[in-house]
């Protein structure tokens, strides 16, 4: 660093010397104070310099991390979806197996023993979400209609008419 703050030191002065070399003004004490100039600009560049590459280097390890971390969850997440797959498929051969095993009862059944009316008899009753319904004697308007016809006089044989023909 120091050598290329030197170099710019020399190129700053030179340069400056040669426009003062066209005015004309060739003093000791304004040679001292170019070269004093000149240096402190130099320094200031150098510094200026330094603290851009320093930037540029915190930038690229950002840079590089975000991309790091990027990798990072989609091996995490390629894990994770193969691990998923993998069970799915245990869950779907388990199913497969187990749907097969029911096939095989089924064919394993005689077809005779189907036949028999023991066999309807044995067979479950399906389900049903509902409670069977309430007769309709359990109604109230119903209960005293049926009353009332129960109590109605029955035939006798004074006001049928098979005894008068």
């Amino acid at each position: 660093m120091k050598s290329s703050t030197k170099k710019l030191t020399a190129e700053i002065t030179s340069t400056l010397e040669s426009k003062l070399d066209q005015l004309s003004v060739k003093s000791k004490k304004v040679k001292k104070s170019i070269e004093k100039t000149a240096a402190k600009l130099a320094k200031k560049v150098a510094k200026l310099l330094e603290k851009e590459n320093k930037e540029k280097e915190k930038k690229s390890k950002k840079v590089q991390k975000a991309a790091e971390a990027k990798v990072k969850k989609e091996a995490k997440k390629a894990t994770k979806n193969a691990d998923k797959a993998a069970k799915n498929a245990a869950r779907t051969a388990a199913k497969k197996a187990k749907n097969a095993e029911v096939a095989a009862n089924l064919k394993s059944t005689p077809a005779s023993a189907a036949a028999t009316p023991g066999a309807a008899a044995a067979a479950p009753k399906p389900r049903t979400s509902r409670p069977a319904a309430k007769p309709a004697a359990a109604a109230p308007g119903a209960a005293a209609s049926r009353t009332r016809k129960s109590r109605a006089t029955p035939a006798t044989p004074e006001t049928s008419g098979a005894d008068k023909a």
